[in-house]
């Protein structure tokens, strides 16, 4: 939610920025107003984007929670519906199957 809220937020304030940069001042003496409008345009989103950024990582991944909880575990990757079987050669033959990664639930 607050990731959609933030990516809406910097959208307007990118069309706020655009709309006052483009903008021709009437007067000579309003040309320093303008640049600074910009510049903090430019500051305030590189200062949401980085918000925006730190709130998506997931912090959480290996996180113990407390007792009788449920949680996921680390991501584990291998062959599933695989058959093998030993040929005359002595030699271990696997075929099918495809490669998948899961995260068992583990709940204490």
């Amino acid at each position: 939610m607050i990731k959609k809220f933030m990516n809406a937020l910097m959208a307007v304030a990118l069309m706020v920025g655009v709309t006052a940069s483009s903008i021709q001042p009437a007067e000579a003496g309003r040309g320093g107003r303008v640049a600074a409008g910009v510049a903090a345009g430019i500051i305030g989103l590189g200062l949401l984007g980085a918000y925006g950024h730190a709130r998506d990582r997931d912090y959480d991944r290996h996180y113990y929670r407390s007792s009788g909880e449920c949680y996921p575990g680390p991501e584990e990757c291998g062959w599933r519906g695989r058959r093998c079987f030993t040929n005359s050669w002595g030699d271990t033959v696997c075929r099918g199957g495809r490669w998948t990664c899961w995260r068992p639930t583990y709940c204490d």
